[in-house]
């Protein structure tokens, strides 16, 4: 996996602008809210929502025979940009804890709406484990 950025572009933080791929075994994975395992949302609040988001996500991956630094994209959909903005700090610090230093090609999303409430964020991604 290479992280792709063109020439004279500042930095991006907390993504990248691009990645590519050579080969391997593509998984996606569907858009994951803040519930635990049994759908039970723990909390109303953003930051843990999100945590729980990326958590189920690498369960999925897991079970694929992937890891963390095997996703290549996630995008976000959130309801409520005021409370991303505002919890962003604790985000990073909670992307950093599960993710570690792998940041690949992001979107972030503002929607009226998520399908399950009281759910404030949703993530979806896509991975490719090497061959």
């Amino acid at each position: 996996m290479n992280v792709i950025h063109p020439d004279g572009w500042a930095p991006p933080i907390g993504y990248s602008n691009g990645i590519a791929v050579d080969a391997g075994r593509i998984v996606f994975i569907a858009g994951q809210v803040g519930w635990d395992a049994q759908q039970i949302f723990r909390s109303e609040e953003i930051a843990p929502q999100f945590e729980q988001a990326l958590l189920n996500i690498l369960a999925v991956l897991e079970k694929a025979g992937g890891k963390p630094e095997h996703i290549c994209r996630i995008t976000a959909f959130c309801i409520d940009k005021p409370a991303y903005l505002a919890a962003r700090p604790k985000l990073g610090k909670i992307w950093r804890k599960v993710m570690g230093r792998n940041f690949p090609a992001m979107s972030m999303i503002f929607v009226a709406d998520l399908l399950d409430t009281p759910g404030k964020i949703e993530l979806e991604a896509t991975a490719v484990i090497p061959q």
